[in-house]
């Protein structure tokens, strides 16, 4: 993609993240993310195929990032437990950075076309099989208790983290990395096994 060409791709996602965020998903036209982008609707079919697709974007974009990340964490040497707390920390740091398109996206799944929904649920699944990954490893080697299973153990972290949208501010008293922290620290406890005797 030429350089020339990018700009308009990123209006288009800038302007339909601040309208899908001010006006919703549902209430918000293809007219109306086109105009406030400055460009024609020929010009925004170049690059999405719908409405439904610069929602997919929004959130792609997002979990993109942290597939790329969790992938550098979990293929770094080190102890698991170390690789899981930088993984556990950094996805709710980045999901905080990026609070408005996880916002809209969550706020919005259930309006996409069963097919992009069937495709987001995929890519997302891919992510969470990774971070499981590092969770069945720390049990192999009796790192990490045994007695939860791993799905349950991701299940219950990202339901967390999914949830961040509905109570988290930036101008609250925790940056993101500080509630990563706290995150990935409640997490590595919950997985302590527990002592004999």
């Amino acid at each position: 993609m030429s350089q020339d060409q990018e700009p308009v791709r990123q209006r288009l996602l800038g302007e339909a993240t601040r309208l899908f965020a001010e006006r919703g998903f549902e209430s918000t036209s293809v007219q109306e993310i086109v105009s406030a982008a400055g460009v024609t609707k020929g010009a925004m079919y170049h690059y999405f195929d719908s409405k439904d697709d610069l929602l997919h974007e929004i959130y792609a974009r997002v979990l993109r990032l942290q597939t790329d990340r969790l992938n550098h964490f979990a293929g770094a040497p080190g102890p698991v437990a170390e690789r899981l707390h930088a993984a556990a920390a950094d996805v709710v740091r980045t999901t905080v950075d990026n609070l408005d398109d996880s916002k809209i996206f969550f706020r919005s799944m259930h309006l996409l076309a069963p097919d992009t929904r069937k495709t987001v649920r995929a890519e997302r699944r891919v992510y969470h099989e990774r971070f499981r990954d590092l969770v069945t490893e720390g049990q192999r080697e009796g790192v990490f208790r045994d007695d939860i299973p791993a799905d349950i153990v991701v299940d219950f972290f990202f339901g967390s983290v999914h949830h961040l949208g509905t109570w988290y501010s930036p101008e609250g008293p925790l940056s993101g990395a500080e509630l990563g922290t706290h995150f990935a620290d409640l997490l590595l406890t919950s997985l302590q096994p527990e002592k004999q005797g």
